[in-house]
């Protein structure tokens, strides 16, 4: 895009040099009219080489009604009919319009690269005793990396040693530090500010966090919204209708007026320079580059045009509970044994679930304390939904939530406290239960009072017990709970409410990405909560929530209703602009340079209302 920018620059200064030359030599000369129609050929051709260039090439792509084809057809007829001099600077206002739309676009796109610019430019290897600077892309996995105060991590990495704070806005938009001790994850893109670190490589730099979140916001405009789809069909089938006007102009009203037949000539080429849409084409897509750069800065990741279309649109949001509405961070409350100790019944239900990675399993773990011998621990099955089941000590376990109880015909002790209960059983009889305690995330309330506020419908999904699901749906009043669903259960009943949804709207999920990746790909709209370095949120959502805050969903729906604003501003100022100006030119009231003039006035007004929505305020 830039050399393209350079040579249209160069074609600009050359021909307005050699365009100025023939009008100081048609000035002091007295020349024949044809002679000095050959004299303006040549700035013509150098200003307009490009353009012809460019149409020829679409013309055998079939896509040739644009507003390349306006320009050549009207400069060219006003060359025909004498009109050489404002058929150059016709065109050479036109190439300055087209360079506006190249700077503007390169500008914004910079623009957004760099306030999101996250790679890091070199990594701190560990070689022995000593440190070797390399590029980051020369890192391997389990190589350890030396992080001093100020440096940029350069890959996903793992605290070897060293307690420290990181800073994390660039990747998610907070403020605050965040304090990593060993053994805590670090994000490529973070800096560490105040120790040194030393971390073992965990990615590849090509698959670091970083690297795909820029990927993403660099390939964000690639899928072209409705609006940018709009514009093309628009100019489509507009070209043709503004080439029948202008010949209806051109045979009409001699037949009905003492006007000469050359004048109305010229006003229907008038008419095709005055109906160029520059300013339209270029000022949508950067209202979309504006808006997703801006949601990128504030901790929020919008694939593409198309879903600040949907989100606006939006009227049923359906959560996930654990990791989404709740912390997802569990820890041991309460242990009821019916047989062993506590201390027994603990070890035995960690044992059983050292494998798995949900939070629950998690958090029996960390209240057991100790590494997990795997040869106390044979044949263990994962049932999503329900719980698992395995052989610890030789003993056959079953452990995990009602569900799993009652099909498994065991009797199990109902409880009334607040929490989520994970029941044990041992060799077919009931052992006792752990209850388990999760926490709504401090600004899921926020969010909701929003959403009510709004008029938006909210929906609770989770496989948790119907107890703790409602427990949690009245604290945050929420409109409907659906409780103890399998994965299964939760793709069905999203597909039933895609069903019930009208035309014009859509139904959003949103989830952690780490285990809601198909109802996140199923929803109309799919938002991952927390996806930093989550693969599975990176690709099955729409829309990326850096940090675990819920309420940052406030902030894509702001800045989604922003950017759709100022494209429909952007579009109804333009085409009434060029009806505006069709009708003036008409009736003869605009030249050709004053008909470019007032296309690129229109194109400027609309890239700055578009180059706004880059500095789109986050909300509260």
């Amino acid at each position: 895009m830039a050399r393209e920018t350079k040579k249209r620059e160069f074609e600009i200064g050359i021909g307005l040099g050699l365009y100025l030359l023939s009008l100081v030599l048609s000035a002091q000369i007295k020349m024949n009219p044809r002679v000095e129609q050959v004299l303006f050929l040549l700035p013509y051709i150098v200003v307009s080489i490009s353009i012809y260039r460019e149409q020829i090439e679409k013309f055998l792509k079939k896509q040739f009604l644009d507003e390349n084809l306006l320009m050549i057809i009207a400069t060219a007829g006003a060359f025909l009919v004498g009109r050489h001099k404002e058929a150059v600077a016709a065109m050479l206002f036109y190439q300055v319009g087209k360079l506006v739309e190249d700077i503007s676009l390169n500008k914004t796109k910079k623009s957004i690269a760099k306030f999101i610019d996250i790679r890091p430019e070199y990594a701190n290897l560990k070689v022995g005793k000593t440190e070797k600077i390399v590029p980051p892309q020369e890192l391997e996995v389990r190589q350890t990396i030396v992080l001093h105060p100020g440096d940029k991590i350069p890959v996903d990495a793992v605290v070897t040693s060293g307690t420290g704070t990181v800073d994390m806005k660039a990747l998610t938009g907070e403020s605050d530090p965040v304090t990593v001790r060993i053994g805590d994850k670090l994000f490529s893109g973070g800096i560490n500010l105040n120790s040194v670190l030393e971390a073992r490589v965990v990615k590849l730099y090509n698959d670091s966090t970083a690297a795909k979140i820029m990927r993403l916001v660099e390939n964000a405009n690639e899928k072209k919204a409705e609006s940018v789809h709009f514009a093309d069909k628009f100019t489509k089938y507009y070209t043709p209708i503004v080439i029948l006007i202008a010949l209806l102009t051109v045979i009409l009203p001699p037949m009905m007026f003492v006007e000469a037949k050359e004048e109305w000539i010229y006003r229907g080429l008038i008419i095709l320079v005055a109906a160029c849409p520059c300013g339209l084409m270029v000022s949508i897509p950067l209202a979309f580059l504006g808006g997703i750069g801006s949601a990128s800065k504030q901790g929020v990741l919008i694939k593409s045009g198309t879903v600040l279309e949907d989100l606006i649109q939006a009227d049923t949001y359906v959560f996930d509970k654990t990791g989404t509405l709740t912390e997802g961070v569990f820890h041991v409350k309460e242990i009821v044994p019916y047989k062993f100790e506590k201390e027994r019944l603990l070890e035995i239900a960690a044992l059983a679930e050292s494998y798995s990675k949900h939070p629950v399993a998690l958090s029996l773990m960390e209240a057991y304390g100790n590494e997990p011998d795997s040869t106390r621990i044979k044949d263990i099955e994962e049932e999503p939904g329900y719980g698992v089941h395995a052989f610890v000590d030789g003993m056959e376990v079953y452990a995990g939530n009602t569900r799993l109880m009652n099909r498994e015909g065991i009797f199990y002790q109902q409880t009334e406290e607040e929490g989520t209960a994970v029941h044990v059983a041992v060799d077919g009889n009931y052992a006792g239960y752990i209850l388990i305690a999760d926490r709504v995330r401090s600004d899921a309330g926020k969010l909701m009072r929003w959403m009510r506020k709004k008029s938006l419908a909210t929906v609770m999904f989770t496989g948790d017990s119907e107890r703790a699901a409602e427990q949690v749906a009245a604290e945050l009043k929420i409109d409907s709970v659906y409780s103890e669903l399998l994965p299964e259960d939760k793709v069905r009943l999203l597909e039933e409410f895609r069903d019930d949804q009208m035309e014009n709207e859509k139904l959003v999920f949103v989830g952690d990405g780490m285990n809601d990746a198909p109802v996140l790909a199923l929803a109309d709209i799919g938002i991952a909560m927390g996806g930093l370095g989550a693969d599975a949120a990176l690709e099955a959502a729409d829309v990326i929530l850096m940090e675990d805050e819920p309420s940052k969903i406030i902030n894509a729906v702001r800045i989604a209703k922003g950017t759709i604003r100022s494209v429909r501003e952007n579009m109804l100022f333009a085409i009434g602009m060029k009806v505006f100006l069709i009708i003036l030119a008409f009736f003869g009231l605009v030249t050709m340079q004053s008909a470019i003039a007032a296309d690129m006035v229109v194109m400027i007004i609309n890239i700055l209302n578009s180059f706004w929505m880059m500095q789109y305020p986050e909300w509260g």
